[in-house]
């Protein structure tokens, strides 16, 4: 779906403001004063706020079912590369955009907002489906072990979440600044990475089968 500049503009401020103030925490007159057009051009654009809410969910899982997809249908790739890929993708998208997971988070805690919560979830199944082929991909040529797909997922998926949210209980367990979020990010990227990988080697390969 292509969006015009104005469009990204009050996306990005709406995006902001959200995970700042919360959704319900957030007027349409509030983005319409941060992304500095008026009110009625919201209206004009999205709709309403849900609508424009969705299409920021649109907007920044796109890119994800892209790269996904690329990976799934690439026959030539070794399967573990493309475990290696997706934790790349994973934590440099979920450390990069920390306001909309931040965002995603919250409404998915919530129940008020049925639309918006389907959405979320269409988009993370659709993901999942996709890592999950990659995973059975691994199984059926006998590299990966059988696993709970669904918890393997949440596993690193959760990872990335916890260290991306949690900062000030990180920075102090790594006695590092917590004003300096920066070089946190920076840090943690680096380690987690690696970590990851290490993590889903250890889990899925079927040499560990005979150990669990």
């Amino acid at each position: 779906m292509e969006w015009s500049e104005k469009q990204l503009q009050i996306l990005s401020a709406a995006e902001s403001l959200f995970a700042q103030k919360g959704y319900e925490g957030t007027s349409v007159r509030d983005i319409a004063q941060k992304a500095e057009v008026n009110v009625a051009m919201i209206s004009y654009y999205f709709g309403s706020k849900e609508k424009l809410l969705e299409n920021l969910i649109l907007q920044r899982t796109e890119r994800t079912s892209i790269v996904l997809a690329g990976l799934s249908h690439d026959q030539q790739m070794d399967t573990w590369e493309k475990i290696d890929r997706i934790v790349d993708y994973y934590v440099d998208k979920m450390l990069d955009n920390r306001n909309f997971h931040t965002i995603i988070s919250r409404q998915m805690s919530m129940t008020q907002d049925k639309a918006i919560t389907e959405v979320l979830i269409r988009a993370k199944m659709t993901h999942s489906a996709m890592i999950t082929e990659i995973i059975r991909e691994g199984q059926r040529r006998k590299i990966f072990r059988q696993v709970d797909v669904g918890l393997t997922i949440g596993t690193f998926l959760g990872t990335i979440s916890q260290v991306s949210m949690s900062r000030p209980f990180y920075c102090q367990l790594l006695k590092l600044d917590p004003e300096d979020g920066e070089k946190y990010f920076k840090k943690m990227r680096a380690k987690l990475k690696p970590h990851l990988k290490a993590l889903l080697r250890a889990h899925l390969s079927i040499e560990n089968e005979k150990l669990s």
